[in-house]
């Protein structure tokens, strides 16, 4: 059997998508069912390295070592939320996902939040979009019957990524 996975960008999301596609058998981080898989992220599973991650001498604040600016950019998964990740990088890279659903919040956040897990899970399976505004059980019918493909919101994505190194560089 071959399975579809969802990934939302938190737990009562997920439920809502679950419980729409008939998802409802509870595993260990994800719900199954139908030939689907529903997972969720937790919000920012994943972000930008401190400084530390590209010179140890940054763990200390010096003005003389600004500007501070990595190539390339590195991506950590939060301490507390790695489980979280492990079980969305198994999922993803699973024999038996065909695809993937991006069911994060419709908007630049969640185009970021999904984005960075599947970068780090080294996943190059297809994506599809699903972009809602309302968790109405109609609204998500519809929303998985009008799915796009990924591509149709990189540029969304990008401003995302763009927004967040312009913030870790002013953070500095």
């Amino acid at each position: 059997m071959s399975y579809r996975l969802v990934i939302s960008e938190k737990p009562s999301v997920a439920m809502a998508y679950a419980n729409v596609l008939g998802a409802t058998n509870r595993k260990d981080g994800y719900l199954e069912g139908g030939g689907w898989r529903v997972s969720w992220c937790v919000g920012h599973l994943a972000g930008l390295a401190d400084a530390d991650a590209y010179n140890p001498d940054y763990a200390k604040w010096r003005y003389d070592d600004l500007p501070i600016l990595p190539e390339p950019w590195q991506m950590v998964v939060s301490k507390d939320k790695k489980k979280q990740f492990d079980v969305l990088k198994s999922l993803m890279n699973r024999a038996d996902v065909d695809y993937l659903v991006n069911g994060c919040d419709a908007g630049r956040e969640g185009e970021l939040i999904f984005q960075r897990v599947y970068d780090l899970a080294g996943c190059r399976k297809p994506v599809k979009r699903l972009w809602i505004s309302s968790m109405e059980d109609t609204a998500i019918r519809t929303g998985f019957q009008t799915m796009k493909g990924a591509e149709e919101y990189r540029n969304i994505c990008m401003a995302a990524v763009c927004r967040a190194q312009a913030d870790w560089l002013i953070g500095m």
